[in-house]
């Protein structure tokens, strides 16, 4: 990769508790070819060798993390995330503040994707550069997609050639995501991505296409996917 000025950051909302997951613990640590997928997670992040520091938005009642092999790790703190998603990313830059530049980049993760591969990060790295906003990895949409009434009959057939599938990371600037995540907040938008609160404050994401490996592991039978992918690495 090539070198750079601007510092690199991390934050994984890991506050959820998986109910479709239908599971006695939540979903990001459930087991997965023999670790707990969070694990997995951290593990990735901490082997792309760029970061500065990793910080993980817990639920305030999580027992689980202490017992991961990498919870006592320097590279990674905590922070309490909160009910949702936009809540503990927002938790996970204020525990930024001070030590963050506005322009250093910061790198939001699902903590139920472990399967990001690094050459991918290196590619949205690489194509982000010296750009002011930042971007994210998704997918172009392949299937033909319907929009359905609320009959559910379709409505409307979509142009897919310009749809994505939002993935992570996403990546932006420090002051600017945190602004946008602030303001996201404080108007009680709904913001199901980082990307969405950039957008909403104005500015365009670059959309950089990452690969179907990446899933976000959301009901039982993503696990044998996950767990497939990460026993070839």
């Amino acid at each position: 990769m090539p070198a750079s000025l601007d510092r690199h950051w991390a934050v994984i909302p890991a506050a959820g508790i998986g109910k479709r997951m239908q599971a006695d613990a939540p979903k990001q640590y459930l087991p997965v070819a023999g670790k707990p997928i969070l694990q997995w997670t951290l593990e990735a992040l901490l082997g792309w060798g760029f970061l500065e520091r990793v910080i993980v938005a817990l639920h305030s009642d999580d027992t689980y993390f202490e017992k991961l092999q990498l919870a006592s790790s320097a590279g990674i703190g905590t922070v309490v995330g909160g009910d949702e998603r936009s809540d503990s990313v927002l938790a996970g830059l204020q525990a930024l503040q001070g030590k963050a530049d506005p322009m250093d980049w910061v790198w939001v993760h699902d903590a139920a994707r472990p399967c990001v591969d690094l050459t991918d990060v290196e590619t949205l790295r690489d194509a982000l550069g010296e750009d002011d906003v930042g971007g994210l990895l998704a997918l172009p949409v392949a299937d033909t997609v319907k929009l359905a009434g609320e009959d559910g009959r379709v409505s409307q057939t979509l142009d897919r050639t310009q749809l994505w599938l939002a993935q992570t990371p996403q990546v932006f600037r420090f002051g600017a995501l945190y602004d946008a995540m602030a303001q996201a907040n404080k108007e009680g938008w709904l913001i199901t991505d980082e990307a969405s609160a950039i957008e909403r404050s104005g500015a365009s994401p670059l959309l950089v296409e990452g690969s179907a490996s990446n899933i976000k592991i959301t009901r039982p039978q993503d696990i044998a996917f996950a767990a497939a992918a990460l026993r070839q690495d």
